[in-house]
């Protein structure tokens, strides 16, 4: 997991403290460490910011005797990560769904095919109801995909809760009406909300999307996005937060990028918080993500 961006800041370390620090050399190995972390899928506008933090360390200050370059470059990507998640809003999902006074808590998902928003929301549920012992239902709001009901209706009952479904080409809205009503009636905690894989471009599925969060007024929308897709990732939460507000985020298939730079990136180009990270194909799969864990898994 994330090998590309942890032996890029590996190297520029080597190199460092292996060079004379006047400024062209400097420049050299920064500049090579620049290339290195676009490559591993670091936006352009944070490896910007992290070499001129860098710069500023290196060359602008009086660096103490038997000071390593190499801590130097840990505080500097520490320094950048604490003010990255500083600027982030601060939610615990577990909190709020327990201190809704009225029942349901909705949470509605979106994202585009492939990037693993299903699962994710049976992950989620799982997660709530064995760790916290909420009640949860599930809502299956895509009715255009061949397969999507049956896919979360699958889910639904190894998970043993339970679902709402319309037929195939039923309003979404309809659907997640009707789940909130039930949930509602039945004092049940949380309702999870599936729709359709939609491109963020496609304007016909996000207009009837626009509807859905307008009749429906959730607590909360997850943008589930692939850590695999590398730039992608964040050129679709800016795409879908210009129509819907996002709260934040859900990244998949975590375990298996072996660059790294998604989550930071995301995060800093949104200001919006990645909630949870998908590690692998079970239930138990899912993650919190923080600044710790993001920390452990570039620098170490």
């Amino acid at each position: 997991m994330f090998g590309g961006l942890k032996r890029a800041i590996s190297k520029v370390k080597e190199k460092l403290a292996t060079t004379t620090l006047n400024e062209k050399d400097l420049d050299d190995a920064l500049w090579e460490f620049e290339i290195n972390l676009i490559e591993n899928n670091v936006s352009e506008e944070v490896v910007r910011k992290l070499i001129d933090k860098i710069k500023n360390e290196l060359i602008n200050k009086k660096i103490p005797r038997f000071t390593k370059i190499d801590e130097i470059i840990d505080d500097t990507f520490k320094n950048l990560i604490e003010e990255v998640f500083q600027q982030l809003p601060k939610y615990d999902l577990v909190k709020m769904i327990k201190e809704k006074q009225e029942k349901p808590f909705v949470i509605v998902f979106l994202g585009i095919n492939g990037n693993g928003k299903t699962t994710s929301i049976a992950k989620l549920c799982y997660k709530l109801k064995n760790q916290y012992n909420l009640k949860c239902l599930l809502a299956c709001a895509d009715t255009f995909r061949a397969g999507a009901i049956e896919q979360l209706e699958m889910h639904a009952r190894k998970l043993n809760v339970e679902y709402i479904k319309h037929k195939y080409g039923s309003s979404p809205t309809a659907v997640a009406y009707s789940a909130v009503e039930y949930a509602y009636n039945k004092k049940i905690d949380v309702v999870l909300i599936d729709t359709a894989g939609r491109m963020q471009t496609d304007k016909n599925l996000v207009d009837e999307m626009k509807k859905l969060i307008k009749v429906i007024e959730p607590d909360f929308v997850i943008l589930v996005v692939d850590s695999l897709t590398g730039n992608d990732a964040y050129y679709q939460a800016e795409m879908f937060e210009k129509e819907i507000p996002i709260n934040g985020y859900i990244v998949t298939k975590v375990d298996a990028d072996e660059k790294g730079g998604v989550p930071l990136s995301l995060i800093y180009a949104t200001k919006k918080p990645i909630l949870y990270l998908g590690t692998g194909s079970n239930y138990e799969d899912l993650i919190e993500m923080d600044k710790e864990w993001l920390l452990k898994n570039i620098l170490k």
